[in-house]
């Protein structure tokens, strides 16, 4: 009787066959699945306008500028494709010493050269020494320790 059990745990049944293949079809659809929304992903990336990467450009151009007025200017920065891209910031400073708004504003060409221009802008709070002066550092710190001591006065 031994002999028999035995022989009959070598082999697999139909149920345990079919529960695997049952598992290797939910896992080939989930699979397959998510190859198809990675190449609609990929296809979706390839199709966008490159606008993003045309402001990264041109954000890098500002950061790379010491000089404020310079940089308020703007300029022009030659994008990988060939395209250029024209940008301009409209700098103010904040109310801390060294730190500046900055709404940053490019206009591109499309890719492939064809339709309007592209336009797209983002604000940014820079900390950038180089774009203040002395007088404006210490004018900052008067209005700040004026504040305290109003503060402080408040307190009493």
């Amino acid at each position: 009787m031994s002999r028999a059990v035995t022989r009959r745990r070598g082999a697999f049944t139909l149920i345990e066959v079919l529960v695997a293949l049952a598992i290797f079809a939910i896992a080939a659809v989930v699979l397959g699945a998510t190859y198809v929304n990675l190449i609609q992903t990929h296809a979706a990336l390839r199709d966008r306008d490159g606008s993003e990467s045309d402001l990264a450009w041109a954000r890098e151009a500002l950061l790379a500028e010491p000089d404020r007025a310079t940089a308020e200017r703007g300029g022009d920065v030659v994008l990988p494709d060939g395209r250029t891209a024209s940008w301009r910031a409209v700098i103010e400073p904040a109310a801390v010493s060294d730190l500046f708004d900055v709404a940053l504003e490019v206009t591109a060409p499309p890719p492939g050269g064809s339709g309007d221009l592209v336009r797209r802008s983002e604000k940014l709070r820079l900390l950038r020494p180089t774009w203040s002066t002395e007088a404006e550092r210490k004018d900052l710190r008067d209005k700040a320790a004026q504040r305290l001591k109003r503060q402080r006065e408040a307190m009493r």
